[in-house]
């Protein structure tokens, strides 16, 4: 088993389909007046700037699984159904994560200060589909490592707080990831600070 790998800087495209769907607006249904779109954009354009998106990535291999728990080396015990049944054919896991840092997150604290509530709402947008970007971007990284070993990560992530996989086990994520490298915390229910910082599982299987 590998310690993290850390990523200092992750950098990827501005995710704009997925911000406008987040939004609300609909290819070929929602009409934007230019000026409307102007100002979205730039808001959009703000907010990038405002993202300092860091990862890290840990290997494990699945040691058991039964129906309900999945057990990895060092005694770590996630008891889930819904995560168990996810790994089904994996004989390895990804820890990930990605944060969008603190800017981010101060501005649009700013913005519910100064009653802006709109651009608010853009800049949260913005780093809820960054973000995931992030992690897209990890997983495309494990992919290509992974294909020297004649394994590639299975389609879809799982994060704890989905289904029976409870937040508690956010915990444990925490610390086999060593979040706090790259400026994330945890508070005591078990919530990432700052804010647009997230985990997920990613299962392993041996190709065919």
């Amino acid at each position: 088993m590998n310690g993290p790998q850390f990523f200092d800087r992750i950098t990827v495209q501005t995710p704009l389909r997925n911000i406008y769907r987040r939004l609300g607006y609909k290819k070929g249904v929602t009409r934007l007046e230019a000026g409307r779109r102007d100002e979205l954009e730039t808001w959009i354009r703000d907010a990038g700037l405002l993202m300092h998106l860091k990862g890290v990535a840990r290997r494990f291999p699945v040691t058991a699984r039964d129906s309900s728990r999945t057990l990895l080396p060092e005694d770590v015990v996630f008891e889930s159904r819904d995560l168990a049944s996810f790994l089904d054919g994996c004989g390895e896991i990804a820890l990930i994560a990605a944060t969008a840092g603190e800017d981010i997150i101060n501005a649009i604290e700013q913005t519910a200060a100064a009653n802006q509530l709109t651009r608010g709402v853009v800049f949260d947008a913005v780093a809820s589909e960054t973000v995931d970007a992030a992690l897209d971007w990890i997983t495309a990284y494990l992919r290509q490592a992974l294909r020297r070993e004649n394994k590639a990560p299975r389609r879809g992530r799982f994060s704890a707080g989905y289904g029976d996989f409870t937040l508690e086990n956010q915990k444990r994520i925490f610390e086999l990831l060593e979040l706090q490298r790259i400026g994330v915390r945890i508070n005591e229910s078990f919530i990432l600070i700052p804010e647009k910082s997230v985990t997920a599982v990613v299962g392993i299987r041996e190709k065919p």
